[in-house]
């Protein structure tokens, strides 16, 4: 979690404590998941406040507990907010984010084009990742090449699904329609009939990636669906992990940065943005193993561009999800998911 600095004050009174003292620092709010914490307050935060001249305060927690605060507030009470392009979305359908001025933010030209207006008129993506298919090579062969694969009769007993609550889950349904060759927003009937010709594959669903990274240690299963941040993770636990090279592409997943309306510090909101958007910075964060590079500027060896979804080959090889038709089918499918797998 980020650091904060206690003052120690002297025994002064308090009233020559505040004719001596300047007048306290803007407080700038940022609304983020608290990942990461001492590389981001020594890369963005304790930077950022020297350029400012202003305090950093956070708010912190998942995507759906942030967003639901903000709701609640009528979108006050935080600058800046970090989302996933599936949450961020909700935001904008809810009228909770104000249109971005570009103007103020030059660095969003030297981004992939996927990440510059991946919403519209909102914020830019800051990272962009990946979900696809992790296996443990030595007991699957042969290798996954596929989505398809995940229905492969040889993998019985050996997945483990993301739940239809996480970021992933959902994508499961998407690529049963792709089975099914159908859409799943058209035809959830022939969509999940492909779920339910998963159950003999599935062991469980996870619902975080911790979960799934002990499922993988204890050797419970040998393949799964996940975003590319576990990967690291999942080889620091079982070495013969792959990341399997889909010949039918791997899915975006876009980390936004938004300004909401009741924002009180919109211009310094706009340099925020811009800043974590530099070249320097970028790379940085992606040196340190924090995010993935969308500015085209940062240059990574092979062993750092081996963690990321990087360069322009992998970003087009992505697919994007439409979360404006995505988010409304949630509610028939989780139903759906739970009566599939008997939740």
């Amino acid at each position: 979690m980020p650091k904060f600095k206690t003052l120690a004050l002297s025994s002064l009174s308090l009233a020559a404590l505040l004719a001596a003292a300047p007048a306290a620092a803007q407080t700038f709010t940022i609304s983020w998941w608290g990942f990461n914490g001492d590389k981001l307050q020594a890369i963005i935060v304790d930077p950022f406040q020297e350029i400012c001249g202003c305090e950093v305060v956070f708010e912190t927690g998942n995507n759906g507990d942030r967003l639901n605060r903000l709701q609640m507030r009528s979108g006050a009470g935080v600058d800046v907010i970090y989302l996933t392009d599936s949450f961020s979305q909700t935001g904008i359908e809810q009228g909770l984010f104000q249109p971005i001025d570009r103007a103020q933010i030059p660095n969003i030209d030297e981004l992939y084009e996927m990440a510059q207006a991946p919403q519209g008129e909102f914020g830019p993506a800051y990272t962009i990742g990946r979900i696809g298919l992790v296996y443990d090579a030595s007991q699957v062969n042969p290798p996954i090449t596929s989505w398809s694969d995940l229905w492969r009769e040889d993998l019985a007993g050996m997945i483990s699904l993301p739940n239809i609550t996480t970021t992933a889950g959902p994508m499961v349904v998407l690529k049963a329609g792709d089975h099914a060759g159908v859409s799943a927003y058209e035809d959830p009937d022939a969509t999940f009939a492909a779920v339910a010709e998963l159950v003999p594959n599935v062991v469980t669903n996870y619902n975080t990636g911790s979960e799934m990274i002990n499922l993988f240690s204890t050797g419970e299963i040998a393949m799964s669906m996940t975003q590319d941040f576990t990967l690291a993770p999942l080889r620091a636990a079982v070495p013969t992990i792959e990341w399997a090279a889909l010949e039918d592409g791997e899915i975006a997943v876009l980390n936004t940065l938004n300004i909401p309306v009741g924002s009180e510090n919109v211009e310094l909101a706009h340099q925020f943005i811009n800043f974590v958007l530099s070249a320097e910075i970028q790379q940085q964060l992606a040196e340190e193993g924090v995010d993935a590079p969308v500015n085209t500027n940062v240059t990574l060896n092979e062993d750092q561009a081996a963690m990321w979804t990087y360069g322009e080959d992998n970003i087009a090889r992505l697919q994007r999800i439409d979360y404006s038709l995505l988010n409304p089918a949630r509610v028939q499918w989780l139903d759906l998911w739970n009566e599939t797998f008997g939740m």
